[in-house]
Formats: C-alpha cells, structure tokens, sequence
C-alpha cells in the first residue's frame, strides 16, 4: 500500500459549492448534470451542513461482497473499487449494501461510483475549501478518514 491514496473528507468545511459535483459530471458525462456525478452533496437545512458523499473505497466494500454477478473488484495496484458497468446487472444490491450512499445509479439502471479519476480526483483538485483531499495513506491520513466518516453519518443521521 506504499503508493495509493485516499479521499479525506472534512464535512465542516464543505462550502456547499458543488464544484465537485460539477467537474466530476463534465469529466466523465461530458455535461454538468448533478443527477449523473459520482459525488453528491447533500445539504441538511436542519442543521445547515453541506456533506459531500462519496465512495470511500471500504477497506472491506461490501457492495463489492453483496455483488451476485462478480461486476464490483479492487484494484490491487490503486486500492480503487470498481464497477464494471458491462457486468452489472442493475439489481441494486451493491446499493443498498453501501452504508455511506456512495454508490448512484444510472438512467440504464447500472451502478456506478467513484473512481477516483483514474488517481487523480478531480473532485479534490478543484474544491476550494479543501473539504475534499486526496492524500497519501498513512496512519494519521486513515485516521481522518475514520473521522470525517463518522462526522457524515453522524450529520445523515444513518
């Protein structure tokens, strides 16, 4: 694991901007459509937070375990989770195994989530705030992780 990285996020800085949304659906749509980003931020006006959900590639993923047809792997090189949109059957279930919500679904009823732009997330390149970060793994980086985590299941109320 000496080269792969993670996304950290820190929920209390998230602006609610949606640049992140924004980059991730033109990089991979070719058309800023928030409904088909792999990055949502849902704002609890309750509470006034903006959350930025997105997959945090699970040191155990079960969407990855949950999978009947084999369509969700890691990437033992990256550590990236990824769905293989040509397998996926549409049935739903790496959905609803996904305890964060970081796994959308398409107008073709096929899976998708983050994947992390190939190791170099837009998402985090262009937020302003750096609520988003892309960082190395390290003790300290996965303890932030852990944190922010807990923070935004915290704020969703899951």
């Amino acid at each position: 694991m000496t080269n792969k990285s993670i996304l950290v996020i820190d929920v209390e800085k998230c602006t609610g901007c949606r640049l992140c949304e924004t980059v991730c659906s033109l990089d991979h749509e070719g058309v800023v459509a928030p409904k088909e980003t792999r990055i949502s931020v849902i704002k609890k006006e309750e509470t006034g937070a903006d959350i930025p959900v997105v997959c945090q590639q699970c040191e155990r993923p079960l969407c990855m375990e949950v999978c009947p047809s084999l369509a969700i792997s890691r990437d033992e090189r990256t550590g990236t989770v990824n769905i293989d949109e040509s397998r996926c059957i549409g049935c739903s279930m790496c959905f609803m195994a996904c305890p964060i919500g970081g796994i959308t679904i398409t107008k073709e009823k096929k899976m998708k989530k983050c994947d992390l732009c190939g190791g170099k997330p837009l998402c985090a390149d262009h937020c302003p705030t750096k609520a988003i970060e892309f960082l190395p793994v390290t003790k300290v980086t996965e303890q932030k992780r852990r944190k922010g985590i807990r923070k935004m299941l915290t704020l969703l109320n899951y």
